[in-house]
């Protein structure tokens, strides 16, 4: 994925805030409502299929572990490139995410596959360190070969509601990323309310990300429907006003099949069918690849292949 966002715009404070509080705010009980009406939506066979398949181009298959070995990545790389090993027509999975340190293992393993690597960065996942351990981070991660950079918001600076430190440290790390995309953890179940999601994925995306993520997986609730209902509808606010195309990872809590096909309605209901592509939207999750493989299996065959048929991640 090429990087195209411009160059952020230099804010003040008093600018920053005036934006920011004057969006619209959130119907709680509204978002709570749409949100389940567009989950209970039912979907045909032919069309589950085509989702199936859609949610698997879609995973980004990750390991964020104390105990991520080289052998551990490598074999998820491996899954990450052929996920069902005796089905060649199944997709290829978006992309691999790992720690920076692990970064250079997961290129060389991914290497002529097309799957990209994304790293997380800045202090992942509490955002607890100084700027200049971040951006190091960061850029030791892109110079090892990631193609992605997924960096956490200082959640203490935004609720305490210095919006500037926040904007600034996004637009410096963006600068930092060079090439390489820029997805911005929010942590949204550190935020507390929608409003607060609709106001950090605006701050995120005006400050330049290229997409803007739910959590670190690490904090619950995670990707519940009206968040991400919520950060739809900003990105798609974004490109009605701008031109400019941000993308959307839900990751925390989606384990399931039925759950990843209640995201892919969210996105075409709320940013529209343009988003249904992994250029636009990701799925940050693990142990989801192998439902998706047994209902993709029960669809084809009518019946479900055994518990140690795939790998467990």
């Amino acid at each position: 994925m090429p990087n195209t966002a411009s160059a952020p715009e230099a804010v003040t404070d008093r600018e920053l805030r005036a934006f920011l509080y004057g969006l619209p705010g959130v119907d709680e009980v509204g978002a709570a409502a749409r949100a389940k009406d567009l989950s209970t939506r039912s979907v045909k066979t032919t069309a589950k299929a085509r989702a199936i398949d859609l949610a698997i181009s879609m995973v980004d298959l990750t390991t964020l572990e104390g105990a991520d070995t080289p052998g551990k990545v490598r074999a998820l790389c491996a899954k990450a490139a052929r996920p069902d090993p005796e089905d060649r027509t199944v997709p290829s999975a978006g992309a691999v995410c790992v720690y920076p340190d692990r970064v250079g293992i997961a290129v060389e393993a991914l290497r002529g596959t097309g799957i990209g690597v994304a790293s997380v960065a800045t202090a992942f996942p509490s955002g607890r360190a100084p700027l200049e351990a971040k951006l190091a981070d960061t850029r030791a991660a892109v110079a090892d070969g990631a193609s992605e950079i997924d960096m956490v918001i200082d959640r203490g600076a935004f609720l305490s509601g210095d919006y500037l430190k926040v904007y600034e440290e996004i637009t410096t790390v963006k600068e930092a990323c060079g090439d390489a995309h820029l997805k911005v953890i929010l942590e949204t179940g550190e935020l507390a309310t929608l409003d607060n999601v609709r106001r950090a994925s605006h701050l995120a995306i005006r400050a330049g990300a290229d997409f803007i993520k739910t959590s670190t997986g690490k904090v619950s609730p995670a990707a519940t429907p009206p968040v991400v209902l919520v950060m739809l509808e900003a990105v798609r606010d974004h490109h009605r006003d701008t031109g400019r195309r941000v993308g959307v990872k839900p990751a925390g809590g989606i384990r399931d099949t039925k759950g990843a096909i209640r995201n892919l309605v969210l996105v075409n209901e709320t940013a529209g069918p343009d988003w249904l592509t992994p250029d636009l939207f990701r799925i940050g999750a693990s142990s989801l690849l192998n439902d998706l493989l047994m209902q993709r299996t029960r669809l084809a065959t009518g019946t479900y292949p055994g518990p140690d048929h795939y790998t467990q991640d």
